[in-house]
């Protein structure tokens, strides 16, 4: 096959009102919310904002989630969802809000038992987070209609039983402020999507648990996990 053939185009994630957001990159925080960073183990004063990647074709909005190979510890993030109309580099905080394109909820799927093997032998996590349908989003609300509150709660439901649930404020960093630190180590361009961190609560998910995940003022998504 030739370049010229080559027919693989970005994930695109519907608006609310209509539309749709072509997906660049997905970028993501780790530690972001107090209790999540002690849950984990980490001194949460003493951590600064962990960064990593997922590819843009992990980034979906079906209402079926294949569980992934490799792994018998799939386990559940729920996150504010930031995505980029415009992108910059060495961009203070305040520089942040009108590139914003809007929000939504999203859940940051991990393979945790893929993820503490690679760890324990000091080598990348890339293919813990990585994996196909790994960042199920909500609909996108339009930052002219919608903009985090502090008060604004988020949760994770599975099977109706609440597992994680906090408010926005809760975050260490927050969303102008994550930009402007990872914008100190790279470009960040229009299409980029940032999944922000989550509260304390992770969990396992099993074939056929139904995940409902909510943040006040946005479209709820829902999602159920399907066996190979």
């Amino acid at each position: 096959m030739s370049a010229d053939e080559i027919s693989w185009q970005p994930p695109h994630l519907a608006v609310a009102g209509g539309g749709d957001f072509p997906v660049r990159h997905v970028w993501c925080v780790g530690r972001n919310y107090a209790e999540h960073a002690r849950e984990m183990g980490v001194d949460p004063d003493k951590s600064d904002p962990v960064f990593f990647s997922k590819p843009a074709a992990s980034a979906h909005q079906q209402q079926r989630v294949q569980y992934p190979a490799a792994t018998e510890e799939l386990h559940h993030e729920v996150e504010l969802v930031v995505c980029l109309a415009e992108g910059g580099r060495n961009l203070g905080a305040e520089q942040w809000a009108g590139r914003i394109f809007g929000f939504a909820v999203g859940v940051d799927l991990t393979r945790r038992d893929v993820q503490a093997r690679f760890k324990k032998a000091g080598q990348p996590w890339e293919l813990s987070k990585g994996f196909d349908q790994a960042a199920p989003v909500g609909v996108i609300v339009r930052a002219s209609d919608w903009s985090p509150d502090p008060e604004a709660g988020i949760e994770l439901q599975v099977n109706g039983i609440l597992r994680q649930q906090a408010t926005l404020g809760e975050m260490i960093w927050s969303v102008p402020k994550l930009l402007e630190r990872l914008s100190q180590n790279l470009t960040l361009h229009a299409g980029d999507v940032l999944m922000t961190g989550t509260p304390a609560g992770v969990g396992p998910l099993k074939v056929d648990d139904r995940v409902l995940a909510r943040i006040s003022g946005l479209p709820v998504l829902e999602f159920s996990v399907r066996g190979a």
